[in-house]
């Protein structure tokens, strides 16, 4: 597989599978069963496509169950978002009996995480007979994991490529890829998926000589945009974009979660008044140079934006901080002299131009990359796996500077090393560090997919999909506003973990009103009462969590300084505090080793 090439495509587009093959055809050979294997691997690939946008950093993943030999579907499901019902569980439900003998296909080998196996569980409870998966699992501490419980099961398992390849096979693999972009970049390279977007005239200009860019490109042009934000954790742009356009940088019209906005200016030379200064909606974060402008800076912080000084304002270094901070994808909307700073910076991994039939010239207008030191056109820049697709009167050229990293090898897991050589520790200490629910540790996390019932107002047990879920509505609890009921519900109904966090937060932004008066001095006794509903109601977790005495938790959070640890260790680390109490409890420690253990923590920090 070291010799596919590409990146995810923005969006993926493919036939229907009833337009590719008919349901009841019967497979006569070796080839047309590669063939079939690597139509439905494509079809999830498609499938898991539907949640880009809404999974960072989680990976994208789809299912789909067919009938042996007429090869039917009798269903299909996707991971909506972290914490959400998996792909492979709503494949099952749908194809209910019909799953006795079937084959499922599924683009990336399950990443069930240590004590939640539910996707591999439901493939065996169902009777499926035979798994068929596009790639291995990127994250190393899952990687075979999924594949060697499902043959320990006795279900044949086939991974498409490894032992055959012709065109239908790579076209399938370059799917999986491509949809999973994002994760296997931030795998092995250990920087966030960037895209430079811009649009331009046929003449390479993105504004006329006086600066004037509004618009270039057509309004389904635009709309394409709002869906690329909308697939994106933040989009970034520079100082001179601020100055001159006063984006607003939405997704307005994309659908999906609404990405960051950050702006990246060496000197704060920037509009006291700007659209983007507004984050009742959506957060901002400014990167400048260390020591810029501080009353600024003072002025920005004022607004409720977030600024980061650096040494030096290098796209290197701030990738490299966006990495630390969570961050999976990223679409970079600046000008010339920001987008070839970051292509010479190596953080550029794919390009989406639009070109619009226009004609504008000028001698100083700006193009869309600035001077990158090149002087012969052997040293050009070529695009990989390009793709051109016309939108309205524009056409879209799309390609790749980086191929997508290829993380095929196995390399044995620490854990594997330690049982050939005793010696060597999986862990470099006894803190164990969990975060997303993938982590090895992640059904600690509040957002795992773990539904609990608490009592409401009155006593009668209401159930949650999640801790995070309850957690955000107790905000609103008791208010006298009936608009807090409304927003309670909204919560409630949340399709995931990470959206009852926005909903949450948006409205204590915005409506702080609504937010009961005694929030913050009852917000960490009501994480410790739905954490404990949690781990008494699952025994696995609760074996997990005392599995882990004498270790202390840090909830790995880089951004949360109250609930987690931070980047540098400067957070709180109030749930992992919580869930070491909770272990204390379970274990009948008495309340001084309780304490003196929160205490340490405390002083470690």
């Amino acid at each position: 597989m070291a010799h596919l090439l590409g990146g995810l495509a923005t969006p993926l587009l493919y036939k229907p599978i009833a337009a590719s093959f008919n349901n009841n055809y019967t497979p006569t050979s070796s080839s047309s069963s590669h063939a079939l294997d690597s139509l439905y691997i494509k079809r999830a690939a498609e499938l898991s496509d539907k949640s880009a946008g809404l999974t960072a950093p989680h990976p994208n993943f789809g299912c789909v169950i067919a009938t042996v030999p007429n090869g039917t579907v009798v269903g299909e499901g996707y991971l909506y978002a972290e914490g959400t019902v998996p792909a492979e569980v709503q494949a099952v439900e749908a194809a209910g009996e019909q799953c006795r003998g079937a084959t499922a296909y599924l683009n990336m080998e399950p990443g069930d995480c240590h004590s939640n196996n539910s996707a591999v569980s439901a493939l065996i409870k169902a009777g499926i007979s035979r798994v068929v998966i596009g790639i291995r699992h990127p994250l190393q501490h899952l990687r075979g994991h999924g594949i060697h419980a499902l043959r320990s099961e006795g279900l044949q398992v086939d991974v498409l490529g490894e032992d055959t390849q012709n065109k239908t096979i790579e076209e399938a693999l370059k799917a999986c890829l491509f949809v999973n972009a994002p994760l296997l970049y931030r795998a092995a390279s250990r920087v966030p998926f960037s895209v430079l977007k811009y649009a331009m005239t046929l003449d390479g200009k993105i504004a006329a000589s006086s600066g004037h860019a509004s618009w270039i490109s057509s309004k389904k042009s635009r709309t394409r945009v709002f869906e690329m934000r909308g697939r994106s954790d933040a989009v970034i742009v520079g100082g001179n974009t601020v100055r001159r356009d006063n984006p607003r940088l939405t997704a307005r019209h994309g659908g999906g979660h609404v990405p960051r906005r950050i702006v990246l200016s060496q000197t704060l030379d920037l509009p006291e008044e700007a659209h983007i200064w507004n984050v009742s909606e959506v957060p901002t974060i400014v990167a400048t140079q260390r020591g810029a402008r501080r009353s600024f800076q003072r002025l920005l912080a004022s607004k409720g934006v977030e600024v980061v000084e650096f040494d030096i304002l290098d796209p290197r270094d701030v990738m490299d901080y966006l990495y630390d901070r969570g961050y999976l994808s990223l679409l970079w909307e600046c000008g010339g002299t920001l987008a070839a700073s970051a292509i010479s910076s190596g953080v550029i991994h794919k390009v989406h131009a639009f070109v619009a039939p226009k004609i504008i010239g000028g001698k100083n207008a700006p193009s869309p990359v600035g001077e990158l030191g090149m002087v012969e056109m052997t040293q050009a820049l070529e695009l990989i796996d390009v793709c051109y697709e016309q939108i309205g009167p524009d056409i879209l050229v799309s390609g790749f500077l980086q191929p997508v990293p290829d993380l095929t090898p196995t390399i044995p897991s620490i854990q594997e090393t330690s049982a050939i050589d005793p010696t060597i520790s999986p862990y470099e200490s006894n803190i164990i560090f969990f975060y997303k629910t993938w982590d090895p540790y992640g059904a600690f996390s509040n957002f795992s997919l773990h539904p609990i019932q608490m009592p409401d107002e009155i006593g009668e047990l209401v159930t949650w999909s999640s801790v995070e879920h309850y957690y955000q509505a107790q905000k609103f609890v008791g208010a006298s506003d009936p608009v807090a009921k409304i927003c309670i519900e909204e919560i409630k109904c949340a399709k995931s973990p990470e959206e009852a966090a926005r909903i949450g937060r948006r409205i204590q932004r915005q409506q702080p009103n609504l937010v009961r008066p005694d929030w913050e001095s009852i917000k960490i006794d009501v994480m410790y009462k739905a954490l404990k509903c949690k781990f008494t109601t699952y025994p696995y977790l609760n074996s997990l969590l005392l599995s882990t005495a004498g270790s202390v938790l840090v909830e790995g959070s880089p951004h949360d300084l109250f609930w987690g640890g931070g980047r540098d260790g400067e957070g709180l680390n109030y749930l992992g505090r919580l869930l070491m109490k909770l272990r204390s409890e379970f274990l009948g420690d008495s309340s001084t080793s309780q304490n003196s253990l929160l205490h340490q923590t405390s002083e470690n920090k």
